[in-house]
C-alpha cells in the first residue's frame, strides 16, 4: 500500500500522531501527506542523494540515472522488506532467500560486505536503497535540499 491511502487510513482511526514515510522527497509529497492527516513526515531518499550523506558517490549517482526509474522491493540485504535499485545480489538472491540467516544476522553479514564492496566503488552487492519517487530527485546537497524543503 502507499504511503498516501496508509496515511489517510491510520490517521483516521489514530488519535497519536502520525508520521509518514515512503516516496516523499520534496516539499509537495511534505504538503500532501499533512494534508491527508499526517502530523510529520520522514525524507529519506531525498537525504541518501546528498553529498553530505553515508552513501557512496556511485550510490549517489546511481539515484540521478536512469538506474532509479526501476526499483523494487526487497529483504535481500537485511532480511526486512525495503525499496532499492535492483543489481546482481537481488538478482542473484532473490530466489534464494530462504537459505539465508534472517535479520539482524544477515545485516551484521552485509555490513561486512558493504565496507568491502565501497572500498572498491563495487555497486553490484550492495543495497542501493531509493523510493519511487527517486526520479525526481534535484538536490545533491543538504543545503539545497533544505532550502527547498524550507520555501514551501
Amino acid at each position: 500500500m502507499g504511503t498516501f491511502a496508509l496515511t489517510q487510513i491510520v490517521a483516521d482511526r489514530v488519535e497519536i500522531p502520525v508520521i509518514a514515510a515512503g516516496g516523499i522527497i520534496d516539499a509537495r509529497g511534505i504538503s500532501a501527506a499533512l494534508t491527508l492527516g499526517a502530523q510529520g513526515v520522514q525524507i529519506g531518499t531525498a537525504f541518501l542523494a546528498c553529498e553530505e550523506s553515508g552513501t557512496t558517490p556511485e550510490h549517489r549517482a546511481i539515484l540521478f540515472s536512469e538506474r532509479a526509474h526501476h526499483t523494487v522491493l526487497t529483504r535481500a540485504f537485511t532480511g526486512r522488506l525495503a525499496r532499492g535499485v535492483p543489481n546482481r545480489w537481488v538478482e542473484e538472491i532473490s530466489s534464494r532467500l530462504n537459505e539465508l540467516p534472517p535479520f539482524p544476522i544477515r545485516s551484521w553479514f552485509m555490513a561486512k560486505l558493504k565496507s568491502a564492496a565501497a572500498a572498491s566503488a563495487r555497486t553490484d552487492v550492495v543495497a542501493l536503497w531509493a523510493s519511487q519517487t527517486a526520479p525526481n530527485l534535484r538536490h545533491k546537497t543538504a543545503h539545497e535540499l533544505m532550502a527547498a524543503l524550507a520555501i514551501h
